[in-house]
């Protein structure tokens, strides 16, 4: 993907981050995901809250590298992972941005998940 102007956030669109300080576990049905104590909540403009969870909490057995890329002006160029089940899981349901923009850094190494696709539960 070509480099981009990153946009910075402000009071139009804002973005925090913070950490969850709580348990939060991913997953479908039996299967966990991730299991983490480290979360990180990111809260963008008017946005749902989004949990980004720590690559290394993560089993990464469970997931396969996607060709789908996004790009945010606000945190940069993502990519994607589907979740590779025995019984075949969701396409594209995880997120990360390796070299996140500046504003975002603390995303870097972590990843994130459509709710819509894997439970996320926070508090487990």
């Amino acid at each position: 993907m070509t480099a981009q102007e990153p946009k910075i956030p402000g009071p139009d669109h804002p973005i925090t981050i913070e950490t969850t300080g709580v348990r939060v576990v991913a997953g479908i049905g039996p299967h966990i995901v991730a299991d983490t104590t480290r979360a990180l909540t990111l809260r963008e403009a008017n946005y749902p809250p989004v949990q980004y969870i720590p690559l290394d909490d993560v089993d990464q057995t469970l997931l396969a590298p996607s060709a789908t890329q996004t790009y945010c002006p606000y945190k940069g160029n993502a990519s994607y992972y589907s979740i590779a089940l025995a019984e075949g899981g969701p396409a594209d349901a995880v997120w990360s941005y390796s070299e996140p923009y500046e504003a975002v850094a603390d995303i870097a190494g972590h990843v994130a998940f459509y709710t819509d696709r894997v439970e996320v539960v926070v508090g487990a």
